[in-house]
């Protein structure tokens, strides 16, 4: 397997705790771009900066037409669709809900698979609906990898519940073993 160019990490409910978890395990040295969706972020710039305290990689707000950089956490903006474009710039979109959620784990994870393909990581953790597995099973059909949170183990069953059942996963694991697995995916 060749090393992945990009990890993708969708959440919802309970999913600001799980980034503390997950970020603050990444190891620093990751050249990968991080692109984040999480539906529960109502002030963006205030939830980088907590995420940042926890993070040994910069966490950033994704801005239009800014560009996907690699060692860096981008989260999506609160109210905006996040795409990625083919030349790795953002794209910010208005369109309609996607799984009752703008931004929605669905269009990022599909846009960044277009880009990507197989040379992309889509992890989904904690959250209350189902947004996240379309979108996990675009990035598998284009040979990238997907990695779940344990249903068990999050705190809203039913994000990481649906995308086993709509995507099925390369890797299944509790949120604690997640960074290691994507350190070992990253940087070996």
């Amino acid at each position: 397997m060749n090393r992945p160019d990009a990890i993708v990490i969708g959440c919802s409910m309970g999913g600001f705790n799980a980034l503390k978890v997950l970020l603050g395990a990444l190891d620093p040295r990751l050249p990968q771009v991080l692109l984040v969706c999480c539906h529960t972020a109502g002030n963006v710039e205030a939830m980088c900066e907590l995420l940042a305290s926890h993070s040994a990689l910069p966490v950033i707000e994704a801005r239009e037409r800014g560009l996907a950089s690699g060692n860096t956490v981008h989260i999506a903006p609160s109210g905006y669709h996040l795409l990625l474009e083919q030349d790795r710039h953002f794209a910010l979109s208005a369109d309609e809900r996607v799984c009752s959620s703008r931004p929605s784990i669905d269009v990022l994870f599909k846009s960044a698979a277009d880009v990507y393909h197989a040379a992309l990581i889509g992890v989904v953790l904690t959250g209350a609906n189902h947004d996240g597995a379309d979108g996990l099973a675009q990035i598998r059909s284009r040979g990238g990898i997907a990695v779940i949170q344990t249903p068990t183990s999050a705190e809203a069953a039913a994000m990481p519940q649906a995308a086993l059942d709509i995507a099925g996963t390369d890797y299944c694991l509790p949120l604690e073993q997640i960074a290691p697995l994507l350190n070992r995916l990253c940087l070996t």
